[in-house]
């Protein structure tokens, strides 16, 4: 949310959740019955093709996802060195906002205007009237719209929203408030609309200018450097006409430079490009060739790992709005059919834990590992050494990266030793990062819990259970008394503390 929120910030169906794409049902239904059913002349591609092609936007947004949150979480291929923020990911949630604002817009105009209907499937004369208007009225007007919008007033109503994202991803570049979203519509619109009133459009020339505008903007926000620089030595003139993902984290870090769109020649024109720009994109290439750079320190890393087929989209790095349900769709036929040939693949090329996650809180570098192993492969003997060596070497690793604390996921806890981690603490007997795992973490709780001064505390728990005999050892070793009473009606552990001076 922006700073201060301005008219018209949110979009008009937030409220409707997933069911927002049934307002591009209606739509969709008449324009496909219309191309298999009606006439030559009843038939519009340009209508037809909206829906294909929302899908095929949805899924080349989630690669760019993926690809991005893998390099995000390996520090070293990193622009700007720093995790991801969980209010972020809450607040770039939306991000498919446009994609259906985008089919309204096309259903719109072929409604509206008997220019765009009937556009063939393709015109080479409209690729060079698209090229001339972007380079020329598109990028210009989005140039001053985007100083305009860095003015006190229109910064802190709408584009703070955007820029709360330091560290930016993908989907950063279409995180704006609604109002902000439609003044650019308004701009990207101007090429189509040009295009339709010269008689040049095309099907494919519009759909290919829509994804033209995807690629740019993903490649801007990906906060990794992938355009090599010997593409600038061998054609110059492409540095005014191309922009680089680290020419663009600039504008996120500095925000009074690197204002153009996809074309860096107006801001060499008016001075506003920044000064690093060609400083940090050597840089950071250099930092993705460096193998032996030192990555950013580690203060603790969770050691996970997967569990049905299906919880492989449930991965950072796969579907993160899955999340929300990952025992419904874990279990689903049809995910766990799909995730089959990433679950071959992991098995065979699983030879190393993976970072998943990397995110701060406060002052704390907080990444997410995971095992490549599913459920049943920790379930054999066989599996459960291979597991083991896994989580050695894990283990070695977060010690090398400076973490103090590693926590152990559920089927990670069995295979270390009945869940204390003996075995990990045994073959390193000096290893300076503590080994916790829930358990641990709730007896943690617990203790901040009672209050200075108690030296006795009354624990009810069932027999023999693991909770009681490490929050007992705990307490022990805290020189508080300890009254024992079995409470055999839970089966699992029901702690009723009791603290009291005497």
């Amino acid at each position: 949310m922006a700073s201060k929120p301005g008219y018209l910030t949110d979009w008009p169906w937030k409220n409707l959740g997933n069911h927002k794409y049934a307002l591009v049902a209606p739509w969709a239904t008449l324009s496909t019955y219309r191309f298999v059913t009606g006439s030559d002349l009843e038939r519009d591609l340009l209508a037809f093709l909206v829906l294909p092609v929302l899908l095929l936007r949805l899924l080349y947004a989630q690669l760019w996802i993926t690809v991005s949150r893998y390099h995000t979480a390996r520090s070293k291929h990193r622009i700007v060195n720093k995790g991801l923020d969980f209010d972020q990911v809450d607040r770039e949630s939306n991000w498919d906002d446009p994609i259906i604002l985008t089919a309204l817009v096309l259903y719109g105009l072929q409604a509206a205007l008997p220019m765009a209907r009937g556009l063939p499937w393709w015109d080479s004369r409209g690729l060079a009237v698209l090229f001339l208007v972007h380079a020329g009225p598109v990028e210009l007007l989005y140039y001053w719209f985007h100083r305009a919008l860095h003015h006190h007033y229109l910064y802190l109503r709408y584009h703070s929203h955007h820029h709360a994202s330091i560290v930016t991803e993908p989907i950063t570049s279409v995180i704006h408030p609604f109002a902000e979203e439609v003044a650019y519509f308004a701009i990207f619109v101007i090429p189509l609309l040009v295009t339709m009133a010269t008689g040049t459009a095309s099907a494919s020339v519009i759909n290919a200018y829509i994804l033209y505008i995807d690629s740019m903007n993903y490649l801007g926000h990906c906060n990794f450097e992938l355009i090599p620089k010997w593409l600038f030595d061998a054609f110059p003139p492409l540095k005014y006409l191309m922009y680089t993902p680290s020419f663009h984290s600039l504008h996120h870090t500095q925000f009074r430079t690197n204002y153009s769109l996809f074309m860096p020649f107006y801001d060499y024109l008016y001075g506003t490009l920044d000064a690093s720009t060609d400083r940090l994109h050597d840089q950071a290439l250099m930092r993705r060739r460096s193998k032996e750079e030192e990555e950013e320190h580690v203060d603790v890393v969770h050691l996970t790992h997967l569990t049905t087929p299906g919880s492989i989209f449930h991965q950072r790095l796969g579907f993160a709005s899955l999340a929300s349900a990952p025992l419904a769709v874990s279990s689903s036929t049809t995910a766990a059919a799909l995730a089959w040939p990433l679950v071959a693949l992991t098995s065979l090329l699983g030879t190393t834990t993976f970072r998943s996650e990397a995110n701060r809180l406060r002052e704390l570098n907080v990444e997410t590992w995971v095992v490549p192993r599913f459920t049943s492969q920790y379930m054999t003997k066989g599996g459960a050494n291979a597991v083991s060596r896994l989580i050695e070497r894990a283990v070695s690793d977060a010690e090398a990266s400076g973490a103090r604390v590693l926590t152990l996921g559920l089927l990670n806890q069995l295979v270390c030793g009945q869940g204390y981690g003996e075995l990990c603490i045994t073959r390193k007997p000096n290893l300076k990062t503590k080994i916790v795992d829930g358990t641990s973490l709730v007896a943690a709780a617990v203790l901040h819990m009672i209050p200075e001064g108690a030296n006795a505390v009354l624990l009810l728990a069932n027999a023999n259970d693991k909770m009681s005999y490490v929050l007992s050892l705990a307490l022990c070793e805290r020189e508080i008394r300890v009254r024992y009473t079995l409470h055999m009606t839970r089966t699992y552990v029901r702690l009723h503390l009791f603290s009291y001076s005497s």
